[in-house]
């Protein structure tokens, strides 16, 4: 084991990876008297969350919402103090879609845009008279016998419709994980709408008998310097020394405790959690477990990039009432979707000025991020110039690219996940989270790493 930083230490705990699942299952671990150490193989903590501030701008690069509905993330902002900063997203909170050169609001009354009272299918000028009927009449299409996986794309056609897939599923449901909606999974991204049907024959019903009113507070909220305050509020909270950044973990090996080589040196530990992505997993596994590396290396990953752009108020003629919008591949054009940052959030532009998000690459688009920087900061502009009635160049503009960050939870990803835990009850004490097994989003990454940390707690005390 190579020599460095940590003087042939043993902990109770190590954790691989300080992206958000990391750091939760850190903090957890320190909260329960556990002794951590964290190996980032990057200069900074925080993964996918990371937030520019200058000159009054709020620049989230990846993620800037924490979902609601989800508490793991709202209730670790409690633990840490700074809950009382949480801000709910402005209204109106109208987003759209899309078609034929239009944007189309989302209906009110609707459910993961899904249109799920008659008034609101009725309003609603997204879809054709054909595709209205076509929709009205999921209430009477036979639910499915079996429980046999499928895609986000045949779920919603079997139930909807095509126009439902294409101006719904594929640009928001899809989009949401940067997928190709006829290959992700609807039972591991969407298990509500599957258990809708099972129960009640109709995902309409089962949705209406709900009665499923949205909060006045809305969906999602945010922190004034945005997400990446939660980043800092952790780093905060944890002992000093507890994170080792520009540590890249380079092989495992396993004796009466885990030896962990680093580009910083040797650890000993007598657990270990791996909260990186799942083909980094792979590659740390495959001295222990060939087999589970190569589940691990299986699970498919996209790439994307974010573009945002600073214009003054008087350079943009759209109104800008809303969140945003996203695009069906249908249409044709690079953007998978595009935020107003400054309507969706306060306090994220100077005053009279304007914070606009574009996004590119994904599933659907998987050679997008082969272009140069100038040439997908110019895509992003050029598209947005064009939906938004733009005048002038923009005050700056910010490219952030995601490599390789975002995995496929496409069909048979439950059933892969489940091989992989039933390889891992083979070494005992070594453990996996994060966002390519069992957690997409950061209240499930959260609530999937603090109960991986439990899980390590137990087996580590017992070694002690």
């Amino acid at each position: 084991m190579a020599e460095g930083v940590f003087s042939d230490q043993v902990v109770d705990v190590v954790i691989v990876g300080a992206g958000i699942a990391g750091m939760a299952a850190a903090f957890d671990l320190q909260s329960r008297g556990v002794s951590v150490r964290v190996l980032e193989a990057s200069t900074r903590a925080g993964g996918v969350i990371a937030t520019d501030r200058f000159d009054d701008w709020v620049v989230d690069a990846g993620p800037d919402s924490l979902l609601v509905q989800k508490p793991a993330a709202v209730a670790l902002c409690r633990e840490l103090g700074i809950a009382d900063r949480l801000v709910s997203t402005l209204t109106p909170r109208t987003a759209y879609v899309l078609r034929d050169d239009q944007l189309h609001p989302i209906a009110e009354g609707s459910f993961l845009g899904f249109p799920i009272t008659a008034g609101a299918l009725a309003q609603s000028g997204l879809f054709s008279v054909a595709g209205k009927a076509r929709m009205a009449g999921e209430l009477f299409i036979p639910r499915r016998t079996g429980d046999e996986d499928e895609s986000i794309g045949d779920f919603v056609r079997r139930r909807f419709g095509q126009e439902a897939v294409d101006y719904l599923a594929e640009p928001l449901l899809a989009g949401i994980h940067a997928g190709d909606v006829d290959r992700l999974s609807i039972h591991a991204l969407f298990p509500r709408l599957v258990e809708a049907e099972r129960r009640s024959g109709s995902v309409i019903r089962a949705l209406r008998a709900l009665r499923v009113r949205p909060s006045p507070q809305g969906a999602f909220v945010s922190l004034p310097g945005g997400v990446g305050e939660l980043v800092d509020a952790l780093s905060r909270a944890l002992a000093p020394g507890t994170i080792v950044t520009g540590a890249r973990a380079t092989g495992v090996e396993r004796s009466d405790t885990y030896a962990i080589d680093s580009t910083a040196g040797g650890i000993r530990a007598r657990s270990v959690v791996l909260a990186v992505p799942a083909y980094a997993a792979a590659s740390l596994v495959r001295t222990l477990d060939p087999a589970l590396a190569d589940l691990c290396n299986a699970v498919p990953y996209a790439s994307t990039a974010t573009v945002a752009f600073g214009y003054g108020r008087d350079q943009i003629a759209h109104p800008l009432r809303g969140t945003g919008f996203v695009v069906p591949r249908t249409e044709g054009i690079a953007l998978l979707a595009g935020t107003w940052v400054s309507s969706k959030w306060p306090g994220r532009a100077p005053a009279g000025h304007v914070l606009i998000r574009g996004f590119l690459g994904g599933g659907r688009d998987p050679r997008r991020l082969d272009a140069s920087d100038r040439e997908l900061v110019e895509t992003a502009q050029r598209e947005l110039v064009d939906l938004l009635g733009i005048s002038g160049s923009p005050l700056f503009a910010r490219l952030y690219r995601w490599t390789r960050q975002s995995p496929q939870y496409e069909v048979g990803h439950l059933q892969r996940v489940a091989q992989i835990e039933r390889r891992l009850t083979t070494l005992p004490g070594f453990f996996v989270t994060g966002s390519g097994f069992r957690a997409i989003g950061i209240p499930d990454c959260i609530s999937d790493g603090r109960a991986t940390a439990a899980r390590a707690a137990d087996y580590a005390t017992a070694r002690s």
